[in-house]
């Protein structure tokens, strides 16, 4: 016997993005995905009785950060069980396995997009224009379009038909100035960078306001999105659940 309403309407689609693996260009660190970005949308989506499918600029096995997996020695992310269980869920392990192309994403198929964070973004959405094309395409159709931590640097490459920032004039959120400062100062006490390098090569909060953007923030790794019309943001790792009920939201469930 079933346990889902067998009157329900067709669920709503997201199509939740992650990064490919790259290799960091300041601290030379193998980075990838973030594992709570992707678990806890997840999550909250599938408690919504929405269907999500799992993508990536290239498609192919993606690989979560290091200190984003509950597993890792360091035990930064030890309590975060809800990716503990995504990663220890078999066939939920195989969607990051075996990730789709994000060009097979289409606007008639999925109702919202939402690509999520890691390092990796900063070092590769400069140039996955098709990541680029279909985020630009679902906000200019109307549907909701969602970024969340270092994934809103998509929203730093993106551009409108007419050419413009698609952030240019909206109030929007991301990885902060300030906690890129801590970042640094991890990593600075770590010794994995002298103190006259930075773990990301630019910021976000930077880029977005010379963008004409009006970036806010609810003060470091404090959980925190916003919906600026069909656009949503979230502002670091700790807003994966708080992105994902603001799309949620948006989609009018």
């Amino acid at each position: 016997m079933s346990l889902r309403d067998p009157n329900a309407l067709r669920p709503k689609r997201i199509a939740l993005v992650i990064a490919n693996p790259a290799i960091s260009t300041t601290t030379g660190w193998p980075v990838g995905f973030w594992w709570s970005e992707l678990a806890h949308p997840w999550l909250a989506f599938h408690e919504a009785d929405y269907a999500t499918e799992v993508f990536s600029p290239d498609g192919g096995a993606c690989e979560g950060d290091a200190f984003s997996d509950p597993r890792h020695a360091s035990g930064y992310s030890a309590d975060d069980i809800v990716s503990r269980g995504f990663i220890e869920t078999p066939h939920l392990a195989a969607l990051v396995a075996a990730t789709k192309p994000v060009e097979a994403i289409t606007l008639d198929d999925f109702d919202a997009i939402l690509v999520a964070g890691g390092q990796a973004p900063m070092f590769t959405y400069d140039a996955a224009i098709t990541l680029q094309a279909r985020f630009t395409a679902f906000l200019e159709s109307g549907k909701v379009a969602a970024a969340l931590c270092h994934g809103t640097a998509i929203l730093c490459h993106a551009t409108r038909s007419d050419g413009t920032p698609i952030a240019k004039g909206r109030t929007v959120t991301g990885f902060t100035n300030v906690e890129e400062d801590a970042a640094d100062e991890a990593a600075w006490a770590m010794g994995a960078l002298p103190r006259d390098r930075h773990v990301m090569p630019w910021r976000i909060e930077d880029r977005l306001r010379a963008q004409g953007a009006n970036t806010i923030q609810a003060g470091a790794w404090r959980s925190f999105a916003v919906r600026d019309g069909n656009l949503v943001t979230g502002q670091q790792n700790f807003s994966g659940a708080a992105t994902a009920a603001a799309v949620i939201a948006a989609l009018g469930a």
